[in-house]
């Protein structure tokens, strides 16, 4: 992890939060917040893949949207790298979004929804080419052919509608309609998630071959811990908001401190006939976002938890090799 000090970064994010307003009453009136994103620092660097992973509620996609500017962050910075600049985009003008939106462009989970049913693809590929500035018709249809190419999807397809094609192949119209700008930036929220297990594979071997070629950065959110090992560089865990971890894949995987991630990671299949692993059972069930436990937000379903545990929240601790982690049982022992 020593390297990426000499890496070059894009995203510089300090203490994003992302809380929605809970309103109650004739007049709305606040009553509390549920704290989707809590507080969250982290470094994205040109060419990696940075795997998000952790339960469903934990934060991971609504990180994904805040960075993307799709929802407004309620606090922190996220600047971005424009040519050697870092910005703020929390705070761009209209005009500056725009720019932005070429340089990060985001693959959702959903290619069923993520195509209007009544226009043909040929519509959905040209509207944003005519908001990004390309005004000719044949230099649009010329962008249109080369990102269908990169996809192994013919030109001549454009004249379908979403529902002539199957689920990875919509997933895969997808990814080339992000492609078209030419992004810095893929972020995607589940992309393979809602696809069959032979279809993923494909998906996913594909989106490396993008990568190479174009030497993009990924932002890759998911749930299945078997993909993520598969796609990243680096792996951020996540639990009610906050990181609890960070590792790079071989580490994590090899090395697991956070006892979240330990639960998590004995959850993964083992692909052999009798193969075994010991299962690590969590007890009770995720707290709730809008009245998060005092002190460590895991200790409720902790094994190990101990006094402090309860009182005091554990701070992001950076080990020599860059494995971070957020637990008191390894600021206290180092195991």
């Amino acid at each position: 992890m020593a390297e990426n000090k000499e890496r070059e970064v894009l995203f510089e994010i300090r203490d994003l939060q992302q809380w929605f307003p809970i309103k109650k009453g004739v007049m709305k009136k606040t009553v509390g917040h549920v704290k989707a994103v809590d507080g969250i620092s982290l470094d994205i660097y040109k060419g990696e893949t940075l795997g998000i992973v952790g339960e469903s509620g934990c934060g991971k996609s609504t990180f994904g949207k805040s960075i993307m500017m799709l929802e407004q962050p309620t606090g922190g910075q996220v600047r971005f790298n424009f040519g050697g600049e870092f910005k703020d985009i929390t705070k761009f003008t209209s005009k500056e979004m725009l720019e932005f939106r070429k340089r990060v462009q985001m693959v959702f989970q959903d290619p069923y929804s993520a195509l209007n049913p009544q226009k043909k693809i040929y519509t959905a590929f040209e509207e944003p080419l005519k908001v990004h500035g390309i005004r000719t018709k044949e230099e649009r249809e010329k962008i249109m052919a080369e990102v269908l190419r990169m996809v192994n999807i013919q030109p001549d397809y454009l004249l379908r509608y979403p529902h002539e094609f199957s689920g990875g192949q919509r997933q895969r119209l997808c990814i080339a309609r992000a492609l078209e700008v030419h992004p810095q930036v893929l972020i995607c929220d589940e992309p393979v998630s809602a696809l069959d297990v032979s279809i993923q594979a494909q998906v996913l071997n594909l989106m490396k071959d993008i990568q190479k070629e174009l030497n993009l950065t990924y932002l890759f959110i998911a749930h299945d811990l078997s993909v993520v090992q598969y796609m990243s560089d680096r792996i951020v865990v996540m639990y009610l908001g906050k990181i609890v971890e960070i590792a790079d894949k071989r580490a994590l995987y090899e090395k697991p401190m956070h006892p979240y991630t330990k639960a998590l990671l004995s959850a993964i299949p083992v692909p052999k006939i009798g193969g075994k692993q010991k299962r690590q059972v969590l007890q009770g069930e995720v707290p709730s976002p809008i009245k998060k436990p005092t002190g460590c937000a895991f200790h409720p379903r902790c094994p190990h938890c101990t006094d402090i545990c309860r009182r005091q929240d554990p701070a992001l601790i950076q080990c020599p090799d860059g494995h971070c982690v957020a637990c008191h049982m390894y600021a206290q022992d180092g195991k």
